[in-house]
């Protein structure tokens, strides 16, 4: 066998055993959450949606919406803009009454068409890719609650800031990547994370789409690099965010892949654990512990071997194989997968976003799925560490849920627990899938709920159910659960031109498709 392993069905019906789960759910909470503790919290019961194929929002009952900011909307007094295609949205207080906070929302890439006006097959210029460059990154954003207990952006408040592709911030490396101790700008900002010192973590995901990638070859899928001589090993990081500086560091010692998220877990020490999924086909699963309370600047990461339960260690000092191969610690976290395919880290159908369970404190992966390896549907990867505790190096992993047309959700996307245990998931269905072949019974791309106690636990619930073409993504819940931030990223995102547009929401008419944030407000049986 190979160093590396790849994950599939198979091999976790040999390692783990997995001879009921098919047949019903009543075991998939077994044994890892305590009963006891899922009775202290309300109960949320509600109907699921059915098949939406519409080029509209659709919500089960008891939730009402609004848009709460759209691409394009000017947030300061100097002009910059809300950016394109919003995902991951972090949140955190400004005053102890936590009335008065901090947004840091995600804008991940450009759709040329809507952004530059770039049309396929036509030389793209560079006042185009400067506007592409200032869509990317993200957006600080000031909010208040008002009387109606309702969540407004400030406008022109200092605080509202734009980062984006052309900001200067510093790479957190041992020694100079590329040359540089600098990198122009963050991209490809997918899911995220939020520190315990309330800074707020982006996580650089397809970065090769923009200048290229050190290992492939002809120009990448933007073609920056025609018009912008940006070295590949500066992207796909993880950076760090100070909301109140507006300030960006790029945390090296994190590793460099196909970052989706960044979700971070306080260890009984004061520092900081990291986990991490590789988005890609044939990825991994990752978690960083921090040297110091305080700090990502410096720590050691692992590769997940879940065949065997371990935590792999990428300390080249640690690893004949690594010291061999790389000249430093450096060059290997350029290479992160290469590192975790040395050591023999468990490759995946597309490790996807991370969050943890608040009252078991088990860790949920959404595995979004690879048709290659006849994984269509994708599911719920569940892990317990050794002790609870996050800076364990051993750990077990079940299977979850999967999906497929029983459980009536396919492609795992973005998840969230709120504040009564309960978990929240988006799916990811492909733009060339969606409402097509195997995945026609799915609809549009949603958000579902599955409660953890009472009379529907382990159900998937459809909430709500996005506009033709788009995905629902980076879901945040107000700290008193009652809101929650959802963004719609993508509508109309495979129309081939301006006179043949697939989507024309949220406008109607003959609009362009837009993405925005959404408000939701949440039953109040969810949360009293």
């Amino acid at each position: 066998m190979p160093a590396s392993r790849r994950y599939s069905r198979r091999d976790f019906v040999q390692f783990m055993g997995r001879a009921s789960l098919g047949a019903g759910l009543a075991t998939f909470w077994n044994p890892f959450v305590s009963a006891k503790d899922r009775e202290r919290t309300p109960q949320l019961s509600m109907p699921s949606l059915g098949i939406h194929t519409e080029d509209s929002l659709k919500f089960t009952e008891g939730f009402s919406h609004e848009i709460f900011i759209r691409y394009g909307d000017v947030i300061n007094s100097q002009g910059d803009r809300f950016g394109y295609n919003n995902d991951f949205i972090g949140m955190i207080p400004l005053n102890a009454a936590k009335t008065d906070a901090l947004l840091w929302i995600n804008h991940e890439y450009p759709i040329p068409l809507f952004v530059s006006g770039y049309e396929k097959g036509k030389i793209k210029t560079k006042a185009q890719v400067l506007l592409e460059q200032k869509s990317v990154g993200g957006s600080i954003l000031r909010v208040k609650l008002n009387s109606q207990s309702t969540w407004e952006w400030q406008r022109d408040d200092l605080y509202n800031r734009r980062i984006d592709a052309l900001t200067e911030m510093p790479l957190i490396a041992d020694r100079p990547i590329a040359g540089f101790r600098k990198a122009i700008g963050t991209l490809s900002n997918c899911s995220g994370g939020v520190t315990p010192w309330n800074t707020f973590l982006t996580c650089e995901e397809n970065s090769h789409d923009y200048y290229g990638d050190i290992d492939a070859a002809g120009s990448s899928h933007f073609g920056w690099e025609a018009h912008f001589d940006n070295p590949p090993e500066h992207y796909g990081w993880v950076v760090e965010i100070d909301p109140k500086k507006a300030s960006a560091k790029k945390l090296c010692a994190l590793g460099r892949f196909g970052h989706e998220s960044a979700t971070t877990i306080l260890a009984p020490d004061g520092r900081c654990v990291v986990y991490s999924g590789d988005d890609a086909s044939d990825q991994c699963l990752y978690k960083f512990i921090a040297a110091h309370p305080g700090s990502l600047e410096r720590g050691e990461l692992f590769v997940a071997d879940l065949l065997n339960g371990k935590w792999l260690s990428l300390d080249i000092k640690k690893n004949k194989k690594l010291k061999n191969r790389f000249k430093d610690q450096t060059e290997a976290l350029i290479h992160t997968r290469e590192a975790a395919e040395l050591v023999g880290g468990t490759k995946l159908n597309r490790p996807e976003d991370i969050d943890q369970d608040p009252i078991t404190k088990d860790i949920f992966v959404a595995i979004t799925g690879n048709a290659s390896k006849g994984d269509k549907f994708g599911s719920l990867l569940r892990i317990k560490e050794k002790d609870s505790d996050p800076r364990s190096l051993e750990f077990t992993a079940k299977e979850f849920l999967l999906g497929g047309t029983k459980l009536g959700f396919a492609c795992p996307d973005n998840l969230a627990f709120d504040k009564s245990g309960n978990l929240w998931m988006t799916s990811d269905i492909g733009g060339s899938s969606i409402n097509k072949g195997d995945f026609k019974s799915f609809g549009n791309n949603s958000l579902f709920f599955i409660p953890l106690k009472g009379t529907q636990a382990g159900k998937i619930i459809k909430v709500a159910s996005g506009p033709i073409e788009a995905e629902l993504t980076g879901p945040c819940f107000s700290f008193d659960g009652k809101a929650l931030f959802l963004s719609v990223q993508h509508p109309g995102e495979r129309s081939p031109n301006l006179e043949a547009l697939t989507s024309h929401w949220p406008d109607r008419g003959k609009s362009l498709p837009t993405p925005a944030v959404l408000q939701i407000r949440v039953p109040t049986s969810a949360y009293a």
